[in-house]
């Protein structure tokens, strides 16, 4: 046993004896290759006609209505007759509003005598200036009421404001009515209103920022459509858009006006499709959802992407511009091309040109809402 322990002994010795004599392995030095998932930009397929469902308005309207009340004696119209700018539409029965501005006069008449020979006796002196004050109080008071009464007089006389259209009559001949009861709807359809509702990102199309003294939204080229008459459209004008979102559909308005045509009738009401060409502007500036994890901040944080050359297969960063996020998706404006591949997961292990390896398409799933994070 003895001697088989020393032999053993003497084969160790040797072997670490040959171990120490030879030289160390070469370490590797090869550069790592970071395995990542990708994703090919899409080339942006969004069309460049937008289209809404609008609504005719008129480019004026007007409720008429007496300031006055009483009976209606006379309504010179009915729907649909068109009125000239001061054409009576109807009267009120003017008797109660006669008798009490002949009343009102009767006492202009005395109090501006009163007060004519008051002012000849209190520069004589027979009369004290306390008088001469209360009588000329007096007659400015009577001129006053003359004044009122006569405009209650004139008031029971409605006049059209402007040219149009009667809408619609809201009441008969000798019905009594209240003093701003509306009676008649007055509209001007020489120029028609087309008004439609946008969502906010809709907006920002139809009103981007405008350039150096010129604004897009005037230079977009916007049409509008009726249903009974297919493959016909008619050029709007921008005239305003509201600033302030509907509460229930958190839209807004934009109003668009239209001159009159000939070959067809357009009333108030009537129902439309308005169509938006940007063209102009989508092509000029191609827009690309991309996954929303393929966008990181740099050390400024400015949004940058990884873009992956395909000829050596390195990674290189590049800035970019982002939008809105959709879904899983993140807009981007600027910085990145369609075709190409970009990096979506594994970006904080990344550094310039490094070398990169694909991970297979089955392991490229789309990222989970909860996921979406600025790395």
């Amino acid at each position: 046993m003895r001697g088989r322990s020393l032999c053993s002994g003497g084969i160790l010795l040797f072997t670490l004896i040959l171990s120490a004599c030879s030289e160390p392995p070469a370490l590797a030095t090869k550069d790592p290759v970071r395995p990542v998932k990708s994703f090919v930009v899409e080339q942006s397929n969004a069309s460049s006609i937008r289209t809404f469902p609008a609504r005719i308005d008129a480019g004026r309207k007007a409720e008429l209505a007496f300031r006055v009340a009483g009976k209606v004696t006379n309504l010179a119209v009915k729907e649909g007759d068109r009125v000239e700018k001061g054409q009576l539409v109807a009267t009120l029965d003017s008797t109660d509003y006669q008798i009490a501005y002949n009343n009102r006069k009767a006492n202009f008449d005395k109090s501006e005598k009163d007060f004519n020979r008051a002012r000849e006796l209190v520069d004589k002196g027979h009369i004290s200036k306390m008088d001469f004050d209360r009588l000329e109080a007096e007659f400015k008071s009577a001129q006053s009421a003359l004044a009122s009464a006569q405009q209650d007089l004139n008031y029971t006389r409605l006049a059209a404001p402007f040219k149009g259209i009667i809408a619609k009559r809201h009441i008969e001949i000798f019905e009594e009515v209240q003093a701003k009861q509306v009676i008649l709807d007055l509209q001007d359809i020489n120029q028609l209103e087309v008004k439609f509702d946008v969502h906010e990102s809709q907006l920002r199309e139809l009103q981007p920022e405008p350039e150096a003294g010129d604004s897009r939204r005037t230079r977009i080229p916007v049409e509008v459509a009726f249903f009974d008459h297919p493959g016909k459209r008619y050029p709007l004008s921008f005239r305003e858009v509201s600033t302030a979102a509907d509460a229930k559909t958190q839209t807004f308005q934009v109003t668009y006006t239209m001159p009159p045509a000939n070959d067809i009738t357009i009333l108030p009401g009537m129902t439309a499709t308005v169509t938006a060409d940007l063209s102009e502007f989508i092509n000029k500036s191609q827009t690309h959802r991309v996954p929303a994890t393929a966008i990181v901040g740099d050390a400024s944080l400015d949004p940058r992407a990884w873009v992956i050359d395909e000829n050596d297969m390195t990674v290189k960063s590049r800035k970019v511009k982002v939008g809105r996020f959709l879904g899983s998706r993140i807009e981007v404006l600027e910085g990145l091309e369609a075709g190409e591949r970009i990096v979506t997961a594994g970006t904080p292990f990344l550094q310039e040109n490094m070398k990169v390896r694909l991970l297979p398409d089955r392991e490229q799933a789309e990222p989970r809402p909860q996921d979406l994070k600025f790395q």
